[in-house]
């Protein structure tokens, strides 16, 4: 009932307005979704999303989508140590992402609207076989003692191969921290990476053309067709920053620039996950389909990159 096909639409980015095709790509089956984050695995495709025990899809193609055994079938005793409040396998916002050999699934357990949370960890060698092994908590924070807010997890890999995480969301902004490859949690201090008023969240970085390319979901979701998100996006040379939008301003400072917006049925896109296929790119996220009542859909589009080396939903026509 999401089916959607290759479609012509306008939208801004980068401050200029376009229109081209965006390939788009045509989902079928279970497309319910919040949150995505996408991983390809001997020819499967896998979708984790947020939802009761952590929702999980498969595709053999990326296209028919069907949904799965939830990750989680009960509450770990940890959980309730950083969110008491949190609802019953309320588990949000998974990253997947491989890394040394294993799938490495980092997850939020948290209180809406507060910054008790926690970030958790789960790795296989396998989707497929599913031989899942409990890492236990990553990095938490607590309300009236924590600045920032342990949600939104990705792991990314810098030049030299060492893996680092960012996560965050509103209160203290977007955060990076390294973590020890032996064990996959934070070693060394927490640095905040990009702030702004009236909402930030949902960050993934991805390394490419010589730069480290921050994406963020700004504005508010959760509100149906009401919803505002948008992704923004930010660079820098270095992991650490300065990352700054495509007009030079820091994204410490609320810059980014506008990936994606509304269009269309497709109202508020954002919790977005970029995955790199092959020589290719892909970005999936949700958004709220009017035509389905608001309901949180997944979308899935090639990524490209302009003559500028910034990220866009646009092919350059020949």
């Amino acid at each position: 009932m999401f089916a959607r096909t290759l479609a012509i639409f306008s939208f801004s980015f980068c401050g200029l307005a376009s229109s081209a095709f965006a390939a788009e790509w045509p989902l079928t089956g279970d497309l319910a979704a919040h949150d995505p984050t996408l991983i390809k695995e001997d020819g499967t495709w896998w979708c984790f999303t947020t939802g009761a025990g952590l929702r999980v899809k498969s595709s053999p193609d990326g296209l028919v989508w069907k949904q799965g055994a939830p990750l989680f079938d009960r509450e770990l005793t940890w959980w309730t140590d950083y969110a008491p409040a949190k609802r019953k396998l309320d588990v949000w916002a998974p990253d997947l992402h491989k890394f040394a050999g294993r799938i490495w699934c980092y997850y939020t357990v948290s209180e809406f609207g507060r910054n008790n949370s926690a970030i958790g960890l789960k790795s296989c060698s396998s989707l497929a076989k599913g031989d899942w092994r409990d890492d236990g908590f990553v990095i938490g924070s607590k309300r009236g003692t924590d600045a920032y807010n342990a949600i939104d997890p990705n792991l990314t890999v810098d030049a030299d191969g060492a893996p680092w995480l960012v996560f965050g969301s509103w209160f203290d902004g977007i955060q990076l921290v390294r973590l020890d490859p032996a064990t996959m949690k934070p070693v060394g201090s927490v640095q905040c990476i990009a702030r702004r008023e009236g909402g930030i969240e949902a960050p993934v970085i991805v390394r490419a053309n010589g730069y480290y390319y921050l994406l963020i979901s700004i504005d508010k979701c959760c509100q149906g067709v009401a919803s505002t998100y948008k992704i923004a996006c930010g660079r820098s040379t270095a992991i650490g920053g300065p990352y700054v939008d495509k007009s030079g301003h820091e994204l410490l400072r609320g810059g980014g620039t506008i990936l994606e917006e509304a269009h269309g049925d497709w109202k508020g896109p954002g919790g977005q996950d970029i995955y790199q296929n092959g020589n290719a790119w892909v970005i999936a996220r949700h958004a709220y389909d009017a035509r389905n009542h608001g309901k949180p859909a997944l979308l899935i589009s090639d990524l490209y990159w302009d003559s500028e080396n910034w990220p866009t939903l646009v092919e350059s026509q020949p």
